[in-house]
């Protein structure tokens, strides 16, 4: 069994840049490129397998049609998807639904993430949280604009990490770029886009009722506990786990084994490379590259230099 490599689809975004190119070397569509779905089989952007005996299959297909690759996991769609985000304007502050309300409104699964900074600009910020005590006093500030009162904001660096679970208000702000592990949805409800309007001069749609709807009152604080195990030749963190996902960080500076820990496992290398090593099989990788480790693949070898971060639900 070999290892699934992706293409993703890469999306244009009104607060997009060129980070994906600059730092990632991936081919984007114009210098408003926003986000890659590197990992998804979500039907807004699905990737395709790029080597084997699945070679340019569409995630979502392999997952309706060969779920023993999945260890036959239950559920109908593929429950995780991993972007790389490139906030080169701020993010419009917007909040996802529960499951439940997921469901009921939109027809699709809530949207639990986090964020992994792979890189910010001195002073970058992300909207994380407010100051709202109850639904009464949320919907007084945002009908009546202020923001500054309202909405938390946190500088970021390189090597953060935020957990932001449905119900969370949040936005990243101008120069941060972040790996995202969420659940598969792109249900989004946008409360506040600074006036900004698109091309065409028209204002973006908000969701202000929805909004109010779904968000956590009074807000939660969602800190993060990150484990760290010391392995010969590297470290292994986990970052968070949850009813959604499990995320980890991988530090790899020599020969690294694993073992398969859930269904299956989705790789993103941040930097470095090396090789992945599977029985008697040896698959180069390195800074960009995307992969899931299927059920079938029980065990594995990392060696090289590399920085990722894996998950699996």
């Amino acid at each position: 069994m070999e290892p699934l490599f992706l293409k993703g689809v890469l999306q244009e975004k009104i607060w997009g840049g060129t980070k994906l190119k600059d730092n990632y070397g991936y081919e984007i569509p114009s210098d408003k490129t926003g986000e890659l779905w590197a990992i998804s089989a979500h039907p807004n952007g699905v990737a395709t397998v790029l080597n084997g005996e699945f070679k340019g299959q569409a995630l979502d297909q392999l997952w309706q049609n060969h779920r023993e690759l999945f260890g036959n996991q239950k559920g109908e769609v593929f429950p995780l998807l991993t972007k790389i985000i490139d906030a080169q304007d701020d993010l419009s502050v917007q909040v996802h639904p529960d499951d439940a309300y997921g469901l009921a409104h939109e027809g699709e699964l809530g949207k639990t993430e986090c964020w992994y900074v792979l890189s910010a600009d001195p002073g970058s910020k992300i909207i994380y949280g407010h100051t709202a005590e109850t639904k009464e006093e949320l919907r007084k500030l945002i009908e009546t604009g202020q923001w500054d009162q309202l909405l938390k904001e946190v500088e970021v660096k390189a090597g953060d990490f935020y957990y932001v679970p449905s119900g969370t208000i949040h936005a990243l702000g101008s120069g941060v770029m972040v790996l995202e592990t969420q659940q598969s949805s792109d249900t989004t409800y946008r409360l506040y886009d600074y006036d900004r309007v698109d091309d065409e001069g028209n204002p973006r749609d908000l969701h202000i009722e929805e909004s109010i709807d779904v968000t956590t009152v009074p807000a939660q604080e969602n800190p993060v506990n990150p484990t760290t195990k010391n392995v010969e030749n590297g470290q292994i963190t986990t970052l968070v786990s949850n009813q959604f996902f499990t995320v980890y960080e991988w530090k790899i500076d020599g020969p690294v084994s694993f073992t398969q820990e859930s269904f299956y496992t989705l790789v993103s290398v941040i930097d470095g490379e090396g090789t992945l090593e599977i029985e008697n099989k040896s698959y180069p990788i390195s800074k960009g590259d995307h992969f899931i480790l299927p059920n079938p693949i029980q065990n594995w070898t990392l060696k090289g230099n590399l920085h990722i971060i894996a998950s699996h639900p």
